[in-house]
């Protein structure tokens, strides 16, 4: 796979990090989304490299970073992610994640806040409950498992293609990536650390009160969005204060590939504008009981979580 710029290979722990980086200032790192890689931003990064040092990772599992036997979980992500920037020499930075990328940022922001100048959540996970069928079918533990590696190329088509990304000969590379060794392993694991079968079991509004004060913000969605669904971000609306946000109207999961000149203009924006950091709104917990639907709901979920996680996932 032919990186965007010169490509660097990190080793942190058990795997490596594959990275590149375009333009010169105060450092913005990119990160993917799932069974992507840092190609995802080729239509945004020159933009932003004209006034930023631009750094894309390929997160591990995917693209030409490591696929190492390991947890996968969100927290291992974002330790991951925090060595490799002491690695690359990386003090400080601005974050922008897109999809599970935008849920690993956001688990950096809980781990490593003094890292972080600003977060940018573009169609990100861990802001609400609902997510694509076939991501929630990915989570079952021993189906998603045993269907992982044989289906990663043709899931990668389908998935890109439905959530917006036109680019045949981009589906055809990342397809291809996704064959590799340890692909399907690396792809279940994550799912199944913040998805089951109901949708996103890990929400940043469960952790949101540990970050003593919230980075400036910016969330960006298509309002088309088939995988994650534009209500997340009219939810984080009304629960942040002092926080900016873009909708794009007729545009799916990857607004970064669909409307490049828009979104890196409002990138550039975010990043040249005085802003403070967000604030919560209201306090996210009340303690009004919960309806009897909703408790047997729960009752319900759990009892069906339980039964498909009695045996140990395989290796």
């Amino acid at each position: 796979m032919e990186m965007l710029g010169e490509t660097r290979v990190t080793k942190i722990g058990d795997t490596s990090i594959a990275w590149t980086e375009l333009g010169s200032g105060p450092p913005i790192v990119l990160l993917h989304g799932l069974a992507d890689s840092h190609r995802t931003w080729r239509l945004a990064a020159p933009a932003l490299a004209t006034r930023f040092r631009v750094v894309m990772p390929d997160l591990p599992g995917h693209g030409l970073s490591g696929r190492p036997d390991a947890p996968y979980t969100l927290e291992w992500y974002a330790d991951t992610l925090v060595a490799w920037l002491d690695a690359a020499g990386i003090d400080r930075a601005s974050l922008v994640g897109h999809s599970y990328g935008g849920g690993v940022a956001q688990w950096m922001a809980l781990r490593a806040r003094a890292r972080i100048d600003r977060l940018v959540l573009v169609a990100a996970g861990g802001l609400g409950r609902e997510v694509g069928l076939g991501l929630r079918i990915a989570a079952t533990p021993h189906l998603g498992l045993l269907l992982a590696q044989p289906l990663m190329g043709p899931c990668t088509r389908v998935m890109m293609r439905a959530a917006g990304n036109v680019d045949a000969a981009e589906i055809d590379r990342a397809a291809w990536m996704n064959t590799a060794p340890g692909a399907g392993r690396a792809f279940h694991r994550t799912v199944r650390g913040c998805i089951d079968v109901f949708g996103q079991r890990l929400q940043t509004w469960d952790h949101i009160h540990e970050i003593d004060e919230l980075p400036p913000m910016a969330i960006l969605w298509g309002d088309r969005d088939p995988i994650i669904p534009v209500g997340h971000a009219a939810r984080a609306r009304d629960r942040l204060a002092f926080a900016s946000f873009a909708e794009y109207a007729g545009v799916g999961h990857f607004p970064h590939l669909e409307v490049p000149e828009r979104f890196s203009a409002d990138l550039l924006s975010f990043f040249a504008t005085d802003v403070g950091p967000a604030r919560l709104r209201m306090p996210l917990v009340t303690a009004r009981r919960p309806s009897r639907l909703r408790r047997w709901l729960t009752r319900l979920r759990e009892t069906v979580v339980r039964l498909l996680s009695r045996r140990p996932a395989l290796p």
